[in-house]
């Protein structure tokens, strides 16, 4: 095991690295009833997909995938069909029939396993790889720094902690963005009334003070401790583990395997769709590699990381085509990888245990639904100041560099998208490295791959929208 993962290499152990695969799967079990939710929309038939289905689908998928991308690329991320781009899905099907040309659930899927079609040969060509020649250094630590404060601002919506749009004089009462004057804000704290407010300060509390103790394992050990103040508190509802949704023994015949429709494709207007879902993937997945590897040390080696993430980028574009063919929405790799990584995953080996850990899924569901949301979005705000370390990397003392950094790491927190980040980074340090470069003559090197991305973003929000 030491010689195939290379554990002493990157001095890691095999304790470490089953800890840390451990914590990343605590980070996203939650994927395992919200993407079945989502693509169902909450239980309804709007999407013409089984909810037992997709929650079969979603682990069968997230295991597979992740357990492939630790044996062959060796790398310590995760994979799972991919928040966001699952609303966009459901999105575009409950939407469609507004359009005259409705879309269904089959259609969708189709769509995706094209886009997946489409990353096998962009990686097999070696395209997608330039990016890691094409984008300066000062943009890849932006995206890292970016990607630790999406992180950060998705624990604290989801655990409730940061609340947008809401009345701050009420508990849990909406208050609509029209109604807002122009000097307040659509952000508040949330109410210290909320269990899970209270219950993420705890995880907060209890994870710092681990960390601060050189507590190895303290992410893991202050999610499960953060589960019982839960259970304890009332706030974890032990009827989960009876719960006829998440039952104990899987039914694999509701699985509902290639289901496509690719007449359908060929007469609808899905062009666009098709194009949203692989610009998205295309800047998350290239955004959440780097952001990791970086956050690991494993691009210090430039030859070693590119062949590293070059792996990386083949297991995730057949896992796109793959999750599809099984009957979920697109699977990537999940920026709650970084977690393990804060635990100290190093290598493939904490992938695999992840990887394991969503298969025994299947039969343990009842449990990983148990984990509060609360405990794991105290995880992902502590690992956003691990993230944010690689803000010290980025010169802001030249404003070349320093504004599309900038860009790149507000924007994707505050548009909740890791995609807008980079195109905004990408776009800016493109035009003002070429207005600097007539004054400095060629200062700013400027990849030609740098001003085909910047065309291509351009005419995606031109001509497709922002959509994802």
């Amino acid at each position: 095991m030491d010689r195939f993962f290379q554990l002493k290499a990157k001095g890691t152990t095999v304790r470490t690295e089953i800890m840390a695969g451990l914590t990343t799967f605590m980070a996203m079990a939650y994927i395992l009833t919200v993407n079945p939710n989502t693509l169902t929309v909450f239980g309804s038939d709007a999407t013409g997909l089984d909810w037992t289905a997709v929650f079969l689908a979603t682990a069968i998928a997230a295991g597979i995938a992740t357990i492939a991308m630790g044996l062959y690329a060796n790398f310590p991320v995760a994979l799972a069909p991919g928040m966001g781009l699952n609303a966009y899905f459901a999105t575009v099907i409950l939407t469609s029939a507004a359009t005259g040309e409705p879309i269904t659930g089959s259609m969708a899927l189709t769509a995706v396993f094209i886009s997946g079609i489409i990353f096998v040969i962009l990686t097999l060509t070696q395209v997608r790889q330039l990016l890691l020649i094409a984008i300066p250094n000062s943009l890849k630590h932006a995206i890292t720094v970016g990607i630790g404060l999406f992180i950060t601002i998705i624990g604290l919506k989801n655990s409730n902690l940061l609340t947008i749009g809401l009345d701050p004089g009420s508990d849990y009462g909406a208050h609509k963005y029209a109604d807002l004057a122009f000097f307040e804000t659509v952000f508040h704290m949330g109410s210290l009334k909320n269990p899970d407010v209270q219950l993420v300060l705890v995880g907060l509390l209890l994870i710092s003070i681990l960390m601060v103790l050189k507590i190895r394992g303290a992410i893991l050990f202050g999610i499960l401790g953060t589960t019982i103040v839960g259970i304890l508190m009332g706030h974890v509802e032990l009827s989960t583990l009876s719960d006829a949704k998440t039952t104990w023994v899987p039914d694999l015949g509701k699985l509902e395997m290639f289901n496509f429709d690719f007449p359908g494709v060929m007469t609808t207007g899905i062009i666009s769709i098709i194009a949203t879902f692989t610009f998205v993937e295309l800047f998350d997945t290239f955004g959440t590699l780097v952001g990791t590897a970086n956050r690991a040390g494993l691009l210090k080696d430039e030859v070693e990381g590119k062949k590293k993430i070059g792996k990386a980028m083949l297991v995730d574009a057949v896992s796109i085509s793959a999750g599809a063919a099984l009957g979920t929405s697109t699977v990537t790799a999940y920026i709650e990888s970084s977690a393990g990584v804060a635990a100290g995953g190093r290598t493939g080996l904490t992938a695999v245990t992840t990887g394991v850990c969503f298969l025994l899924a299947l039969f343990l569901a009842p449990i990983a639904a148990l984990i509060p949301g609360a405990a794991t979005s105290a995880a992902l705000i502590i690992v956003g100041v691990l993230m944010a370390q690689s803000i010290k990397e980025i010169d802001f003392q030249d404003y070349v560099i320093a504004i599309p950094a900038f860009l790149t790491i507000i924007m994707m927190p505050f548009t909740y998208n890791i995609a807008n980040g980079i195109s905004f980074g990408i776009l800016s340090y493109v035009i003002l490295a070429s207005v600097a470069n007539l004054l400095a003559k060629g200062k700013y090197k400027i990849h030609w791959l740098m001003w085909i991305l910047a065309v291509l973003i351009i005419a995606r929000y031109v001509f497709v929208g922002s959509e994802g």
